[in-house]
């Protein structure tokens, strides 16, 4: 696909030698390995030539770095060890030596007992891993995959190829469904939580690699007359990447042939004071002359390419549920509950459940867990949306809906433009078939409406931080934060019982400082987990500090801070300095006189 290279290799580091005990890495005796099941089958005809054996693994790195065994989930150990699976996933099978592992997975502060570790964590992923996939070779290490389909990011560099020959030979359709299937490869951001820097590095290689396959795949929306459908997707991505000059004209290009010249020729105007601004460039040549002919009202710029021919829609099953945590904590009664009222569901008008509480209590993680256990009951798919509502602009209900339908099997050309079409198509989908849909982080009701499926046997799971009483015979759930037994479980499980069993008070007293929050607790234990030289009591002295408590609490993309923040800044005026001024009091409560005192209301 023009633009669209493959991921380059990683960069050896032939300067990265550490002094370390040795001077390479020692083999390790092979386990014995549970009996394999099948393995999902790759894209392309079953049993073609190439395709994985059932007894493969398959891993995942363009999201959470995954592995499983057919459909058997396998433990990928700490947030170090899932570094150097990621290291030698992406090397495509080619030895890392010691050196290179230590600088990938700790940069330029390796621990001392680095070497160690690296043998260790090899050792347990060889314990899960299929014999003979972990090979020790000339001092380092290597994954040797007997199919690139065995791991995501081979199956979505396959099919971009796929689609750059499709297009070539002039088949945009099938480029497009190529590209749609490359893409749904990813499960948010690559490499999610994995430390170091050869992570950090690729994480933003892979993503900017997902945008060029999103440019192109867009390009070619607009080649056969897809534009209006267009028009929100590249709104979005617009706003999210406001420097990509490639996004802003095919908006243009997008808008104008959806007859909105004004509004074509405002993105140009935008775009040229953003770059001024931020940049002082002017637009590129190629960006300006489009506006001259979107002002010349040029004939040939709003002439498609011949739309692909209308097909009847077919029926699939999706699956877009994310994956569940695999150390899932606490929460029966919700569970049970939960899990109740979806298993009821077929017989019923619709069961809805919303799920309310503050930012970082485990709503999704809770919803994702519950609809992953509810499978079995909607065996017609299960479809996700992150709704964005604490963002500035949430998802739109239509833009939703549109992307439902494609899920569902519905040709772009059979996708109406009104809203209002659009949700009458996907309830008339749903119609007799057993669906469950997960709406999460939703703002309000009027918003989740139209996203409700209204059919019997259908089901849906809503996470919001704002009660939804207006949804008419919704099942509310409000989520508080765990108990104290659930707590420490929560940070047991993550940092390892020897650790936490040494230290219980210093464990205690690092729950209670962060609230009995999962987030929180989560984050806590997860830098404790990556430092094998601090104990539970430092991690507790960090958080004793108020003041900087929440600056403690925060790896990689994850932040306490960043989470609260979003909810402050939704809250008007008055409402930031009520919560500014109650944040002083002692204490878990405030009374209704004290409240009035310091606010200086009656």
């Amino acid at each position: 696909m023009d633009g669209v290279p493959p991921i380059p290799q990683q960069r050896n580091h032939p300067d990265a030698a550490r002094s370390q005990s040795g001077t390479g890495i020692a083999p390790d005796a092979p386990a014995p390995e549970p009996a394999p099941v099948p393995a999902p089958e790759p894209p392309g005809d079953a049993g073609a030539p190439g395709s994985p054996a059932p007894s493969d693994n398959r891993f995942a790195v363009l999201g959470p770095v995954r592995a499983w065994r057919g459909a058997e989930a396998l433990p990928s150990g700490s947030p170090q060890q899932r570094a150097l699976l990621a290291v030698l996933l992406l090397r495509d099978g080619r030895t890392a030596t010691a050196p290179e592992l230590i600088d990938a997975i700790w940069g330029e502060d390796p621990p001392q007992q680095a070497l160690a570790t690296i043998r260790t964590y090899a050792s347990r992923l060889r314990k899960v891993l299929e014999p003979g996939l972990l090979v020790s070779d000339a001092g380092g290490y290597a994954i040797r995959l007997r199919h690139q389909e065995a791991l995501d990011l081979g199956i979505a560099r396959s099919l971009a190829a796929d689609a750059e020959k499709a297009r070539a030979a002039g088949d945009r359709a099938l480029a497009r469904t190529l590209l749609a299937r490359a893409l749904e490869m990813w499960d948010g951001e690559p490499l999610a939580g994995v430390p170091g820097p050869h992570a950090d590095t690729e994480r933003t290689r892979l993503s900017e690699w997902r945008l060029q396959l999103l440019e192109t795949r867009l390009d070619l929306d607009l080649e056969v007359g897809q534009h209006a459908e267009a028009v929100s997707e590249l709104t979005a991505l617009t706003a999210a990447h406001p420097l990509q000059e490639r996004l802003r004209e095919l908006l243009m290009l997008a808008l104008y042939r959806s007859g909105r010249q004004a509004e074509a020729l405002a993105v140009y105007a935008d775009t040229r004071r953003l770059l001024a601004d931020e940049l002082g460039v002017d637009p590129r040549p190629e960006l300006s002359a489009l506006q001259q002919r979107i002002l010349n009202a040029d004939a040939e710029l709003a002439r498609a390419e011949d739309p692909a021919p209308t097909a009847a829609p077919v029926l699939v099953r999706p699956a877009q549920l994310p994956a569940t945590v695999p150390d899932f904590t606490g929460r029966a009664p919700f569970v049970a509950e939960l899990g109740e009222i979806l298993a009821g569901a077929d017989g019923q008008v619709m069961a809805v459940s919303a799920l309310a509480g503050i930012g970082g209590v485990g709503k999704t993680t809770l919803a994702v867990h519950v609809a992953h256990a509810a499978k079995p009951h909607f065996p017609d798919g299960q479809l996700y949306v992150d709704l964005q509502g604490t963002e500035p602009r949430p998802a739109l209900p239509e833009a939703v809906l549109g992307s439902f339908l494609r899920a569902l099997g519905t040709p772009d050309s059979s996708i109406p433009d009104s809203p209002a079409d659009r949700a009458a198509l996907y309830r008339s989908i749903l119609d007799g078939r057993r669906v469950l849909v997960l709406l999460d982080n939703a703002r309000d009701a009027a918003q989740v409406r139209p996203l409700l499926p209204g059919t019997a046997g259908c089901a849906a799971l809503v996470t919001s931080r704002v009660r939804m009483s207006g949804l008419a015979g919704a099942h509310l759930v409000d989520l508080d934060v765990m108990s104290p037994e659930e707590a420490l479980q929560l940070f047991t499980r993550i940092v390892g019982a020897e650790r936490v069993g040494a230290e219980r008070q210093a464990a205690l007293d690092v729950v209670g400082a962060c609230g009995f929050l999962p987030l929180a607790i989560r984050i806590a234990a997860s830098r404790l987990a990556a430092r094998r030289t601090w104990t539970v009591s430092v991690l507790a002295a960090k958080l004793a500090d108020e003041r900087r408590r929440l600056d403690e609490l925060q790896a990689g993309d994850l932040a306490v801070k960043a989470t609260f923040e979003l909810g402050y800044g939704q809250l008007e005026p008055a409402q930031q300095r009520a919560f500014r001024l109650l944040g002083l009091a002692d204490g878990p409560d405030v009374s209704l006189a004290a409240a009035a005192a310091v606010l200086d209301l009656p």
